[in-house]
């Protein structure tokens, strides 16, 4: 029988290394009772922000000290949690690291509104007076940028405290999913069974038996089934919650809101949509190839992530991964390809799957800290292309906190996409390039295929789902499991016009944590839109016309990517986007990111 192992079965030197952070967790505790105490010293400049500039500088150091001590203490928490989320002494960790995050924002929450009583010019006095606070300008800028939506000190304070009581339907959704929930085994064609789990799942429905993906894919859902009203009423919560702090925040809705915070135009939103709905038969195309490749009159939910070229495709393994990786960002740069390989060989990465641990995978950290990635590697292809993904993330935050001071190091969603998507998109060109094997050749080409289906097409479809329920809550509509069916249903059916569809696979929104990070999932697809057109840029293929971008192509194009990396947070997302030449408010990166996805179908299809 095929068992996920234990966390005490792997090895070391496939674990991350979270003794860099805290030796020990009583050496957690003593600094967690540390900092604890030393909240209260923000309290002495209540009322008192902008006496003067001597005043606001002390200030703002003494937050990003005490900012940078709180991060530390929940990122080690979050990451042990992770490890395995059975884990009670650690749930507990992760519990008073929140409150402590809590309640050092509540600590804060006078600050913003009381600058927000200075003027611009009012500002520019104060840096003339206080040069040290120059290298705040863009925090300065931000915050007046927010004073229509900023509320009363007593009303941003009570904000501030209820964000550990906010979060929960995230934190019980993603207890349910990855620690109580226990889906079934399925016998595979040599009579083995299989364990389910959120982390294998898409692996198991790329196997080559369809009779056997079938019964994954029924398995799975009827899991799910079971808890669909705990689900359901989680993802309501999820997003009055939203509606409900976007409107107190004096937002018309909880997507502007959203939008707002990284200074994102809504527009950028709605052109994502339209110019993909605008060439959604490419999405088509991509499923006939599949059923013409499966031999089959109907091509079923469960056949979606098989490969085209047949098979579940050639194993990589973890140290295969990481060389290929390696060797495929080289047009990055020397330092950029020398940091990466140093954080592949220092325990950047907890690689393998263990019994409890978080599912999917992810890239944390903190800006004191080295980068964590989080794999739940299955030695295939799709790991690889994962584990780039992941260590596009770290070294975009590795670029940025060497560049940039504390308060402009954190860089918004909207651009981190960017930053992992290039990674994927040179290592597929590099592997097509450079592999001999025709087989991994085909099934890489398939690989980046899937992931474009799934990035730009699905990742839009969610933001449309997303959209809808939102705007259900805000036309005081219900949102029952019935409604969430209905609805993801018709996308479903829509985006995956030749698929069949059965009655399991509108279930499928109980599945999608992204669905309780409010507004997030869309920029999975503006993010792999511009990650195509600047990998175009450094390989000598794009022009502006095809970017939508500013820039001269006679530019040295990676030097350009590398300083919007380094760029951080100390720019709005879509002037980071322009230093790289790219312009997301026109339809231009899309739709050239379509044509890639067009010709890589042709390719495909004449190769298999």
């Amino acid at each position: 029988m095929s068992t996920v192992p234990e966390r005490g079965e792997i090895d070391e030197q496939h674990k991350w290394q979270l003794d860099s952070i805290f030796e020990s967790d009583d050496a957690w505790a003593d600094h967690f009772e540390t900092i604890s105490e030393r909240i209260e010293e923000l309290a002495a400049y209540e009322g008192r922000v902008t006496g003067s500039p001597e005043t606001l500088l002390e200030l703002l150091e003494l937050r990003e000290e005490l900012m940078r001590e709180v991060a530390q203490l929940s990122v080690y928490a979050t990451l042990r949690s992770s490890e395995d989320t059975r884990n009670q002494e650690y749930q507990a960790l992760s519990g008073k690291a929140e409150a402590l995050s809590s309640e050092a924002s509540s600590a804060t929450s006078y600050i913003e509104p009381e600058i927000q009583e200075l003027t611009e010019a009012d500002i520019e006095q104060f840096i003339d007076a206080e040069p040290a606070l120059a290298e705040y300008e863009h925090f300065f800028d931000d915050v007046l940028r927010g004073k229509p939506h900023t509320r009363s000190k007593e009303v941003e304070e009570l904000l501030a405290e209820l964000g550990e009581v906010t979060s929960s339907p995230s934190e019980i959704y993603s207890m349910l999913s990855n620690a109580d929930m226990e889906f079934p085994t399925v016998e595979d064609p040599d009579g083995e069974e299989i364990e389910i789990s959120q982390a294998n799942f898409t692996t198991l429905q790329k196997h080559e038996n369809r009779a056997f993906r079938q019964r994954v894919h029924e398995a799975y859902y009827d899991e799910w089934e079971t808890v669909r009203n705990t689900v359901g009423t989680s993802l309501k919560k999820q997003v009055r919650k939203d509606v409900k702090v976007a409107r107190a925040r004096n937002y018309e809705t909880a997507r502007e809101a959203a939008l707002d915070g990284p200074n994102v135009p809504v527009e950028v939103y709605d052109t994502l949509v339209e110019t993909v709905h605008d060439n959604v038969d490419y999405l088509h195309r991509h499923a006939e190839l599949k059923r013409d490749a499966l031999g089959v009159d109907d091509l079923q939910m469960w056949d979606l992530y098989t490969s085209i070229t047949g098979g579940e495709g050639p194993d990589v393994e973890y140290e295969q991964a990481k060389e290929w990786i390696t060797e495929a960002v080289a047009p990055l740069g020397e330092a950029y390809q020398g940091r990466l390989a140093e954080g592949l060989d220092s325990r950047w990465v907890d690689v393998y799957e263990n019994r409890g641990k978080r599912s999917g995978a992810f890239s944390s950290g903190t800006y004191d800290t080295q980068p964590f990635i989080l794999m739940n590697y299955q030695d295939d292809i799709s790991s690889m292309f994962t584990l780039a993904h992941e260590l596009g993330h770290s070294m975009h935050s590795e670029l940025a906190q060497e560049a940039q001071p504390w308060h402009d190091a954190g860089y918004e969603i909207f651009v981190a996409e960017v930053a992992s998507t290039v990674n994927e998109t040179l290592l597929t060109q590099h592997l097509l390039e450079t592999v001999d094997d025709d087989e991994l050749r085909l099934h890489v080409l398939d690989e980046y295929l899937e992931r474009f289906r799934s990035t730009l097409y699905r990742q839009t479809m969610f933001a449309e789902f997303e959209q809808q329920i939102h705007e259900h809550a805000e036309n005081d509509e219900p949102l029952t499991p019935d409604v969430f069916d209905e609805l993801y249903r018709g996308l479903k059916s829509d985006y995956y016009e030749p698929a069949a569809l059965d009655d399991r696979i509108q279930r499928e929104w109980q599945r999608i944590p992204h669905f309780y990070y409010n507004f997030y999932v869309y920029q999975y697809a503006t993010g792999i839109s511009a990650a195509v057109a600047i990998v175009d840029r450094i390989l000598g293929g794009a022009d502006d016309r095809n970017t939508g971008g500013d820039r001269d192509v006679d530019h040295d194009a990676a030097a350009d990517y590398r300083e919007m990396l380094a760029a951080g947070g100390s720019v709005y997302p879509i002037e980071a986007l322009n230093l790289a030449g790219i312009d997301m408010t026109r339809a231009d990166p899309i739709e050239s990111a379509l044509g890639v996805y067009d010709s890589y179908l042709d390719r495909i299809d004449e190769l298999r």
